[in-house]
């Protein structure tokens, strides 16, 4: 992101170009994830055969890889994704969702991660764990705060040569050297299933219009994301209203609205 660029002029920008995701997201997140693309201006397409997953990847914006529901079918799709993203230089975006879970789940994420991706989003404890460390969760929820994985994502993007998204309370942002801390959000949204899912592919959204600086793509979607999110929380009167809000204010934003209320201290 240059001096005069900001997440709301990344906003501006990604609406005005609606940029098609390539999302192989789980099946729990896959119409939760389209509605957020929608809502927020991009064009969703759930493709993930491996028939078709790499030509499609050929001419996306983006991809988005989630393994939140993992078959060796899907991992073949995705794998193909990856090859026709790389193949046509689209950035891509990996979200190890409880990949410390179980032995399946850890060697389809070494392979997928061994594949370079330009983006790693995750909670806190699915980066300490990529990251070799050890973290206190046993499924698909952080049970570490993001301060404590702060080392770890910033040792796992030096060594991947990608930007790690860390998200939680307060979200991090690094690639290595530059570092950003994104405040906001709602304590309603981990009560809402998906919501991380569709953060990643929202986050590959942005990447699709700024290929070259995908720190400060990742950077304005989880502004974007966090603005939205703290607003919805205050209007809701519970998780099922804060959804139908959070919906609404994704798309009400504007790059001057999201500049003016956005969080972001640059490390």
């Amino acid at each position: 992101m240059t001096k005069t660029e900001t997440p709301g002029t990344l906003l501006t920008e990604m609406r005005a170009t609606a940029p098609l995701v390539q999302c192989i997201t789980n099946y729990v997140a896959m119409n939760v994830a389209a509605n957020v693309l929608l809502a927020a201006g991009a064009s969703p397409a759930m493709v993930h055969a491996e028939e078709e997953a790499g030509e499609f990847a050929g001419f996306a914006g983006a991809l988005t890889v989630n393994i939140g529901t993992l078959s060796p079918a899907w991992v073949a799709g995705m794998k193909a994704a990856i090859g026709g993203a790389k193949a046509s230089r689209r950035p891509w975006v990996l979200d190890p969702v409880a990949h410390f879970a179980t032995a399946f789940r850890r060697k389809a994420t070494a392979d997928l991660l061994a594949l370079g991706p330009t983006i790693v989003r995750g909670n806190a404890s699915e980066i300490i764990a990529l990251a070799g460390g050890v973290s206190s969760a046993r499924g698909v929820d952080s049970r570490d705060p993001v301060e404590q994985a702060e080392e770890a994502a910033r040792r796992l993007a030096g060594a991947r040569r990608c930007i790690v998204a860390v998200t939680g309370v307060t979200d991090f942002v690094t690639d290595g050297s530059r570092a950003a801390k994104i405040e906001g959000g709602s304590p309603l949204m981990p009560k809402v299933t998906a919501l991380g899912c569709s953060l990643t592919c929202l986050v590959g959204a942005y990447a699709a219009i700024r290929p070259a600086d995908p720190f400060a793509a990742a950077v304005a979607a989880l502004a974007h994301f966090a603005v939205a999110g703290e607003q919805a929380g205050k209007e809701a009167q519970g998780p099922g209203s804060f959804s139908v809000r959070f919906l609404d204010l994704l798309a009400e934003l504007d790059g001057a609205m999201l500049d003016n209320r956005a969080r972001v201290v640059r490390l």
